[in-house]
């Protein structure tokens, strides 16, 4: 990810064309990608402007004692669920005082899979203006693929969201 695509420099230039518009800033929380998103975030000049910040929330305590989400999110629904990575965009969008925030929570593999969440499920959430979203997708592909389509997927997830609406 270190390389961004053409695809995900034209994620990150309307992403940042339409945060600078609005005059907004936003805030990534991550686990399983581990720091991709703001690493690629960060990756183009000018990304102050609308970028504030990233947590790295990969262990259950990170996410409680950084982010706020409920210990008994956890328990009753495990890290990698819609209550957990809804909780976790709200967390980012909150302490960092933002209006726009996106989240991911999965199990890139190879190990840690179980019947119900096997090995590339990930749940993406995004909060904007206070409204927040969330999608569970089940991405094919080795610890590296699932990674990078996570940090794809979350990016233009927060782009859709951030458009105005047609109706």
């Amino acid at each position: 990810m270190l390389n961004p695509s053409t695809d995900d420099l034209q994620t990150l230039s309307t992403l940042a064309q339409t945060l600078r518009a609005r005059g907004w800033r936003m805030a990534c929380a991550e686990s399983c990608t581990g720091g991709l998103i703001a690493a690629l975030c960060t990756h183009v000049a000018g990304s102050s402007e609308w970028f504030e910040r990233g947590f790295v929330t990969y262990s259950n305590d990170a996410k409680h004692q950084l982010l706020g989400v409920p210990e008994a999110a956890l328990r009753n629904h495990g890290a990698v669920s819609q209550a957990v990575v809804q909780a976790m965009a709200q967390g980012a969008a909150q302490r960092a005082g933002v209006m726009a925030s996106l989240a991911v929570t999965g199990v890139a593999g190879p190990s840690g899979g179980s019947p119900d969440k096997p090995v590339g499920t990930v749940w993406l959430g995004w909060s904007v203006a206070g409204h927040t979203t969330a999608q569970r997708v089940q991405l094919p592909g080795d610890r590296a693929a699932v990674r990078h389509a996570t940090v794809r997927l979350a990016l233009q997830g927060l782009v859709e969201r951030l458009r105005p609406s047609t109706r």
